[in-house]
């Protein structure tokens, strides 16, 4: 069967028979999409640009370039196969997972500012070195990000909702809790785990421990976060928050010790050769009959 795959690179290299558009050739807002079989929205679109699928009367594979899935549900009708980008983002999202720890642990945020002062500020920071850190989310992602961190003189414990992989089980987290300098949080947004991180679990955490959010802004209760932080308390370092964009004048913004970055976990020069890389293979598993990697629904 020949498909009609649009994309976002003009130069995919797809199978012989199939027909590639990208918005060079089909303009998604005025053009025909009645014969697009395979769709893979604009990286870090949106839900604007999942809503031309409405308009994709044949479509048969909404393929995603994010790891997360689910602003798609909505637009995913009755037949049509269901794809993520697991795996494209892990270096991404693992490396700046321990860039913002380290950022926070030794000061970065601090002596940022007073190079803006022309101020040579000495000052002894944690270190990353010698915490106790847990995982929360222990998928492709996580589990690469557990690498980057083992050369570092650290003890690891991931978690899971099934207890796969080596992790543990998270029903077993809120125990453990206590007990962790940094938390890094790499799990699905989804009905269990929107505001997991409540201020009760705030609360349990441990002074002057670090938490660290490169998965869904949700996940954690800003207001509750907000109350903790302004408390000096606790650290966060944050790529994603909740609302996002985090508009002008939020609290966050002007919180004590958080380090905000904009959702660029994933948005790296390597996003681009992973993505079309793994997009190609769907696609030749596709001409060969094979079933497609990343299958969500």
């Amino acid at each position: 069967m020949s498909h009609v795959v649009w994309t976002q690179w003009a130069d995919l290299e797809v199978p012989e028979g199939f027909v590639k558009l990208s918005p060079e050739s089909c303009d998604l807002a005025n053009g025909d999409l009645s014969k697009i079989t395979f769709f893979v929205p604009k990286y870090m679109s949106g839900k604007d640009g999942l809503r031309p699928t409405a308009r994709m009367t044949n479509l048969k594979t909404l393929h995603l370039l994010m790891a997360g899935y689910e602003e798609a549900f909505d637009f995913v009708k009755p037949g049509v196969q269901l794809c993520n980008g697991r795996g494209v983002h892990n270096a991404s999202t693992a490396e700046l997972a321990v860039g913002l720890a380290i950022a926070s642990r030794r000061g970065f945020n601090d002596f940022i500012q007073a190079q803006d002062r022309d101020e040579w500020l000495h000052q002894s920071y944690p270190t990353l070195n010698d915490s106790k850190i847990a995982i929360v989310g222990y998928g492709s992602i996580g589990q690469t990000l557990e690498t980057y961190l083992s050369v570092y003189d650290v003890s690891i414990t991931g978690y899971t909702r099934s207890g796969s992989d080596g992790s543990k089980k998270l029903s077993e987290f809120d125990a453990d809790l206590p007990s962790f300098d940094i938390i890094f949080l790499i799990l699905p947004l989804n009905p269990e785990s929107n505001k997991f991180f409540d201020a009760d679990r705030l609360a349990k955490m441990k002074d002057g421990a670090l938490i660290v959010n490169v998965a869904r802004g949700p996940i954690i209760d800003t207001d509750a976060l907000v109350a903790e932080l302004n408390s000096r308390r606790i650290y966060a370092a944050l790529d994603v928050t909740d609302p996002e964009p985090l508009p002008v004048g939020h609290p966050l913004w002007s919180a004590p010790h958080c380090i905000i970055t904009p959702h660029v976990g994933g948005d790296s020069a390597a996003f681009e050769s992973r993505g079309k890389r793994l997009i190609e293979e769907q696609l030749k598993r596709l001409a060969a009959g094979e079933s497609l990697l990343n299958i969500v629904n």
